[in-house]
């Protein structure tokens, strides 16, 4: 790996093991205190987390994202794999020290409803990442909200999960499920939480690059 890179990986896979860490701790507990918990934990811990990161790696945590700005030419094949591979350590490290220290999650896998029909979840999780997504381009990528973009991207991700959250968990995020799935043992709806968030990053990455830039 590029020496330059260490930082930059570092730092992603410090933000994404942050991010599920805190989020799925408080999904473990969103059942006593209700959808607030969740929805507000994950803003916080993206808010933080580009605060902390965004001047070293961009604060992507999240393989959508990533994949988002690889289509749209914002970040190179290879420092994008690198990512990814940071991402989804951080995820799975994650997911196995809160399995582990809260006993476990049952067949929530610490984000999804597993009740849910996988063609709706499909959907709920592109439109949501769509959001999330759009956000991110026009406050961070396309520079208009300056010191602010961190503030905007964490609420539209509570907004988003605030909205979601009690019919498909609001993952938004690859890596955010994975980590918990393989610390529950249950990867059977795990491809809903694949396909919608890259469609969702796509849609939006192309609008916002195309035509609302």
């Amino acid at each position: 790996m590029d020496p330059k890179m260490t930082k930059p990986v570092l730092a992603e896979f410090l933000g994404t093991f942050t991010l599920v860490f805190v989020g799925a701790c408080a999904v473990v507990v969103a059942g006593q205190f209700g959808v607030l918990v969740p929805a507000f934990a994950h803003g916080f811990a993206v808010l933080a987390g580009a605060y902390m990161f965004g001047a070293i790696s961009g604060a992507h945590f999240n393989p959508a994202v990533t994949f988002a700005l690889l289509i749209t030419q914002n970040i190179t094949l290879m420092k994008a794999l690198y990512y990814w591979i940071a991402q989804f350590a951080g995820a799975i490290l994650a997911g196995l020290l809160v399995g582990y220290l809260t006993g476990g999650f049952g067949e929530t896998l610490g984000s999804i409803n597993p009740n849910s029909d996988f063609v709706k979840v499909t959907v709920f999780e592109t439109i949501l990442t769509f959001f999330l997504v759009s956000a991110i381009f026009q406050t961070a990528v396309h520079k208009r909200a300056g010191d602010f973009a961190p503030i905007a991207i964490g609420l539209t991700l509570t907004m988003a999960i605030l909205a979601g959250g009690p019919f498909t968990g609001a993952s938004l995020n690859p890596a955010r499920t994975l980590g918990p799935a393989l610390a529950a043992g249950n990867l059977s709806y795990l491809a809903a939480y694949f396909i919608g968030p890259a469609a969702g990053a796509a849609f939006a990455a192309l609008l916002h690059t195309r035509l609302l830039k």
